[in-house]
């Protein structure tokens, strides 16, 4: 939870790099990295989940100007106005698809009004999240450089764009990063998209035999433990970047859906997968339904996806190579093996950890060893 008190005098002379979105996924690897050479502050809401205890939490409130400039009070009070780094990851995310007033409030505003109320402050870098989904999708062959065109297609990249927009326009003096990045994981998997295409595998799902799109085409990725090393070199070597610098920030290999299909049939099942492409409209007319009249769980599987099934990013990492001196350390083809073995070892615990509504014959499993050791005792 928030360590309050003396933490400044603990940390020394240390210096200070405040972490937005502290307790996700990406914030809390951040913080726990960057602890080991910097005071770090999480910014977070309010309530759980809590950032890791070894960083200072504060709670903050995107959605109000006054929340902002109190949460930086308490900063200036316990550590002064000189600021190393401002790493912010905090922004809103939604999965459905639909248009949501909060992609305006809380990531392009909320990064307002932190901007705003830093300006009494000495920051040497402000670093944004941002998405590769912000370029428009290339060819198979071809590689998305930081010079792409743009073509946010969702609400989401487009709230990126927005927010990338305002920050150059908003700096001043402050140098800033913004990092497009690619679709994040780790070894217990935590990405959205590949716990479902897991998920429907495992299941032997009919829907998991068909793909509204090019089987041939597939998206870049990144794993946590890279995309932290990229945080780190960031606020390392901040007085040696430019002033303004757009990194994207992905896998070399960009692995097609039908390899991430057989791969995972082969590794949960022990064959391949047959994956047929269909229709897109018999697709967005299944989807619809499903959508319309879920049985049970929403489904993940949404109308708009459908139009997106074709696209395909692969990333050209030169510039970050050049100027950070960055380079991935794992690779998502090496990782499968151990996202898969994780759901083995303990498909409900998966199930849960994904958020996933766990098969039934899952839920009699873990129910059976309790009761028959109850009956024993």
């Amino acid at each position: 939870m928030c360590v309050f008190g003396k933490v400044c005098r603990m940390h020394g002379q240390r210096e200070v790099v405040i972490v937005t979105g502290s307790s996700g996924l990406i914030g809390s690897a951040t913080v726990k990295r960057l602890a080991e050479q910097f005071t770090v502050v999480g910014f977070d809401r309010r309530g759980p989940p809590y950032p890791p205890a070894v960083a200072d939490c504060i709670t903050v409130d995107l959605t109000s100007e006054e929340g902002v400039r109190r949460s930086l009070g308490e900063v200036r009070e316990r550590y002064g106005e000189r600021i190393a780094a401002v790493i912010h990851l905090a922004a809103y995310y939604n999965f459905s698809g639909e248009p949501s007033p909060k992609y305006e409030e809380i990531t392009v505003r909320g990064t307002e009004r932190l901007l705003r109320a830093l300006r009494s402050f000495q920051v040497e870098q402000f670093v944004f999240s941002s998405t590769m989904l912000a370029h428009a999708p290339c060819k198979p062959g071809q590689r998305i450089d930081e010079e792409w065109p743009l073509e946010p297609k969702w609400d989401y990249p487009r709230s990126k764009v927005r927010t990338e927009e305002l920050i150059c326009a908003e700096r001043g003096d402050t140098p800033v990063a913004l990092l497009r990045i690619a679709g994040v994981y780790d070894d217990y998997c935590h990405s959205i998209p590949l716990a479902h295409q897991i998920r429907r595998i495992y299941e032997r799902a009919l829907i998991s035999h068909v793909f509204p799109g090019n089987t041939a085409h597939g998206q870049a990725f990144l794993h946590l433990d890279d995309l932290v090393d990229a945080f780190v070199l960031l606020v390392q070597r901040r007085q040696q970047l430019p002033s303004e610098l757009t990194l994207l920030l992905g896998e070399p290999e960009t692995l097609s859906y039908d390899e991430l299909q057989h791969t995972f049939g082969r590794l949960i099942h022990g064959g391949e997968r047959e994956t047929r492409q269909i229709p897109k409209p018999l697709a967005k007319t299944g989807a619809w339904l499903q959508d319309a009249m879920p049985l049970g769980e929403e489904p993940f599987i949404k109308p708009w996806m459908i139009d997106l099934a074709d696209d395909h990013y692969a990333l050209d990492i030169g510039h970050a190579r050049a100027v950070l001196g960055w380079e991935p350390r794992c690779s998502l083809r090496e990782t499968l093996p151990k996202m898969v073995a994780a759901l083995k070892a303990d498909p409900l615990g998966w199930y849960r950890a994904h958020e996933l509504e766990p098969p039934t014959e899952l839920e009699g499993a873990a129910v059976a060893p309790s009761t028959e050791q109850a009956h024993d005792d």
